[in-house]
C-alpha cells in the first residue's frame, strides 16, 4: 500500500517505515470500517434492550473514531500518507460490508461479535509483526487492542447462554451470528 516515502523517523529504516505504514493502513481501514459499522448498528438495533445497547455503542464509536486518527497521525509521523476516503476502505478492505440491517439487538450483536473478532484478530497479527519493527507503534495498537477486547467483551456479555457459553462461537459468518444471537433472547 504504502509506494515510497521520502523521510520517516530518526532510527528507523524507511524500509520498515514502509511495512508498519502497510500494516497501520490496513487498521486504519478497519478503524475506520468499524465506527461506521458500530452507527449503523447504533441506528438499526430494534427490540425490548434498544436503549441498552444503543447507548452502549456510542463510547465504542467515538474511542474507534479516535483510534482511526491516532493510526493515521502515526502514519504520517512515520513519512506516508494515511488514506481514509470511502473508496480506499472499499477497494483496499480483506472483509466484505456489514450484512445486518434492521434486526433486534440480539441479532446485531451476534453479528458484531464476528466484527471484533476479526477486528482483534487483525489487530493482535499486527501488534505481533510490528514488535520487531517500531516498539512506539506496537505500544499504540496495544492500547487500542485493550480497548477493542473491553468492548468486545461487553458485546459477548449479551451472548452468553445458561451455561455460560458464548452462542456465537461456532460460526463465523454475521448472518449465522445474528441467528445464533436471536436465540439468546
Amino acid at each position: 500500500m504504502a509506494d515510497e516515502i521520502k523521510y520517516t523517523v530518526p532510527g528507523m529504516s524507511n524500509e520498515n517505515a514502509v511495512r508498519v505504514i502497510d500494516l497501520l493502513q490496513r487498521r486504519l481501514h478497519a478503524h475506520n470500517d468499524l465506527h461506521l459499522t458500530l452507527k449503523h448498528v447504533h441506528w438499526n438495533v430494534v427490540g425490548p434492550h434498544f436503549i441498552a445497547v444503543h447507548e452502549m455503542i456510542d463510547p465504542q464509536v467515538e474511542a474507534v473514531r479516535a483510534m482511526a486518527d491516532d493510526t493515521a497521525e502515526r502514519i504520517a509521523t512515520l513519512g506516508g500518507s494515511p488514506k481514509g476516503t470511502p473508496g480506499s476502505i472499499v477497494s483496499e478492505r480483506t472483509w466484505d460490508d456489514y450484512s445486518i440491517g434492521r434486526a433486534t439487538t440480539q441479532e446485531h450483536l451476534g453479528a458484531l461479535d464476528v466484527v471484533y473478532r476479526g477486528v482483534i484478530g487483525e489487530t493482535r497479527a499486527a501488534v505481533e509483526e510490528v514488535g520487531e519493527l517500531d516498539p512506539v507503534t506496537e505500544d499504540m495498537l496495544i492500547g487500542q487492542l485493550d480497548k477493542l477486547e473491553l468492548f468486545h467483551w461487553f458485546i459477548r456479555a449479551h451472548l452468553e447462554n445458561a451455561g455460560g457459553e458464548i452462542v456465537t462461537a461456532d460460526t463465523g459468518s454475521e448472518a449465522g451470528a445474528a441467528k445464533a444471537g436471536s436465540g439468546t433472547e
